[in-house]
């Protein structure tokens, strides 16, 4: 049996957040950022929700990254 998602709550919370506000992502800022903190608690890959803020850092590392 697949271990539950630990920040699959948070996700769903996002989710209900940005339905009541018509999808403003402003208005749900608290939110979002209690995901990003429970999604830094975890190893990449423990959470499949984190997967999306996974891959915003990977790409701000690789943005970031001095050329060789």
């Amino acid at each position: 049996m697949p271990q539950k998602d630990p920040c699959q709550k948070q996700a769903c919370e996002i989710q209900k957040c940005l339905q009541a506000n018509n999808y403003m992502e402003s208005k749900c800022q608290t939110v979002i950022e209690e995901l990003r903190k429970c999604c830094a608690k975890y190893p990449k890959g423990r959470s499949p929700v984190c997967s999306g803020f996974e891959k915003e850092e990977e790409d701000k590392l690789t943005l970031w990254s001095p050329s060789k």
